[in-house]
C-alpha cells in the first residue's frame, strides 16, 4: 500500500448491493455495508484510526478536495472504511436513503438534523409527545439560534393545519410518542406538511427504519439513537440521520460545519450489533407482548399503553403502517401513589432503574408526562385524573416468563402498602 489516500477509493459494492431480489431484514443487517474494499479478506472492517490522511503529492491532495463524499479519504474528520461502512449499511437498511451521517449521540444527531434545515426567523412545529431533549432543543437550543417552536397535537390534524404560516420550515415528529406511546399519522401529518411547503423530520427509534420506513411514508429525514437497538449492549453512543436526495447534502454540510464525527472503535461496536439487531428485535418485541398482555390482566394496571396490542390507542395505524416492533412500552397504575410506584420499580430485581433501552438487560422508569406537555392533555380525556403515574418498560433479552415473575412480586409489595 503506498501513501495515496485514494487506496480505498474503488467502485466495489457490499454484498448487500449485489443481490437483486429483495431480502429480509435479517438477511440485509448481515450484508449491509461490506464493501470488499473495507473488509479486505476479513468479515468485518478493520478498526480505522487516524486523524491525518497522507497524499503522494501535493497534486493529489488538491485533486482530492473534489470528493466530499464517504470512500474518499480527506481528513479523519470525515472518517475512515470503519465509519463508511456502517453509514452505508444504515443507508442500504433505510427504504429512499440518498446516505446517512453519524453522531456521537441520538440527541446530536436531532440537533444536527433540525439545524440543517432551520434559519433564524423559522417556525419549527414539534409532536408535542415527542422526546424531551427534542423539546429541549427546540425550545432551548433553537430558540437562541432565532427558532420559534410551535407544540401541536398529533391527533387533532385540523389544529396541525392551522398552525403552519409562511415562516414554516420544518415538523419534527416521532413514532410512537415518547414514553405515552401514541401513534401518530404520520402519512397523513407529512402530507399536510408537504403541501404546506415544509420539511419533515422523525425520531424513528423506536421501530427503524427495519419496522417503519419511514421515508417512504412521507419523511424527508430520519432520525434514530443507535445507542439503542442498533448497539444493543448499553455500552456506545451514537447517533444516525438518513435522508434522501434532496436532502442529504444539507445534512452532511451542517455536520461537518458542526465537526461532528464518531470514533472508529464506537463505529466497529455499533456495526456490530447492527447484524444481530434483527434478532433482537423480534426476541424483545415478542417478550414485550407476553408482558403487555399480562399486564391487561392486573387489577393495579389502569392502562397499558402498547400500540402492537390490538384494541390498543394507535393499534390500527400501527398494523397499516409497521412491520415490526420493538420491547418498549408503558402502562399506567390504577390509582397509587408516587410512593407506591417508587416501591414498585424498587423492588424490581431483573429491571434496571435507568435512562436508555434498546440492549439486552430490561429497564423501568417511572414518568409523569404531563411535565412534558404543552399542546395534549394528560391524563388522557376519559381517564381517571387518579390514573396517571405511569412506568415506562424496556423489555430486554431476558425470559418473559422471568420477567413476568419480578414483576408480580413488585405488584405484591405495593398491594400491601
Amino acid at each position: 500500500m503506498g501513501r495515496s489516500p485514494r487506496h480505498s477509493q474503488g467502485n466495489r459494492r457490499s454484498p448487500l448491493s449485489k443481490i437483486d431480489k429483495p431480502t429480509g431484514a435479517s438477511t440485509a443487517a448481515v450484508l449491509a455495508g461490506r464493501r470488499e474494499e473495507w473488509t479486505g479478506p476479513v468479515v468485518n472492517p478493520p478498526i480505522w484510526r487516524g486523524s491525518t490522511h497522507l497524499y503522494e503529492s501535493e497534486a493529489d491532495r488538491i485533486a482530492a478536495l473534489a470528493h466530499n463524499e464517504d470512500g474518499h479519504f480527506h481528513y479523519g474528520r470525515r472518517g475512515a472504511p470503519t465509519q463508511w461502512s456502517l453509514a452505508e449499511a444504515l443507508t442500504q437498511l433505510e427504504p429512499g436513503a440518498e446516505g446517512t451521517m453519524l453522531y456521537p449521540s441520538g440527541t446530536a444527531a436531532l440537533a444536527g438534523a433540525l439545524m440543517s434545515v432551520l434559519e433564524p426567523g423559522d417556525v419549527l412545529l414539534v409532536q408535542d409527545n415527542v422526546y424531551e431533549p427534542t423539546r429541549s432543543i427546540a425550545s432551548g437550543l433553537l430558540k437562541r439560534w432565532g427558532v420559534e417552536a410551535r407544540f401541536f397535537d398529533p391527533a387533532d390534524h385540523e389544529a396541525y393545519a392551522a398552525i403552519f404560516d409562511d415562516r414554516t420550515t420544518a415538523v419534527m415528529l416521532e413514532t410512537p410518542g415518547s414514553l405515552t406511546m401514541e401513534v401518530p399519522d404520520v402519512p397523513r401529518l407529512a402530507a399536510i406538511a408537504k403541501d404546506k411547503g415544509a420539511a419533515v423530520l422523525i425520531d424513528n427509534t423506536w421501530a427503524t427504519g427495519l419496522g417503519f420506513p419511514a421515508l417512504e411514508h412521507g419523511c424527508d429525514i430520519t432520525i434514530t439513537a443507535l445507542t439503542k437497538h442498533a448497539g444493543g449492549h448499553s455500552d456506545v453512543m451514537m447517533g444516525a440521520a438518513s435522508a434522501g436526495a434532496k436532502y442529504y447534502a444539507k445534512l452532511r454540510h451542517t455536520a461537518q460545519s458542526l465537526g461532528q464525527v464518531v470514533s472508529p472503535d464506537d463505529a466497529a461496536l455499533v456495526a456490530r450489533g447492527l447484524r444481530t439487531m434483527p434478532l433482537r428485535l423480534r426476541q424483545s418485541t415478542a417478550s414485550a407482548l407476553k408482558i403487555a398482555h399480562w399486564l391487561k390482566a392486573r387489577a393495579e394496571v389502569a392502562h397499558v399503553l402498547c400500540p402492537m396490542v390490538e384494541g390498543s390507542p394507535g393499534h390500527d395505524l400501527w398494523a397499516r403502517d409497521f412491520s415490526g416492533g420493538c420491547g418498549l412500552f408503558s402502562f399506567v397504575l390504577a390509582g397509587h401513589t408516587s410512593e407506591q410506584r417508587a416501591a414498585f420499580v424498587d423492588t424490581l430485581e431483573l429491571f434496571g432503574i435507568g435512562y436508555s433501552w434498546g440492549g439486552f438487560e430490561s429497564l423501568a422508569l417511572p414518568f409523569d408526562a404531563a411535565r412534558i406537555r404543552s399542546a395534549s392533555a394528560w391524563p388522557k380525556p376519559g381517564w381517571r385524573e387518579e390514573d396517571h403515574l405511569g412506568i415506562r418498560l424496556a423489555i430486554g433479552l431476558e425470559d418473559a416468563d422471568d420477567l413476568i415473575a419480578d414483576l408480580d412480586r413488585a405488584f405484591a409489595t405495593i398491594k400491601h402498602s
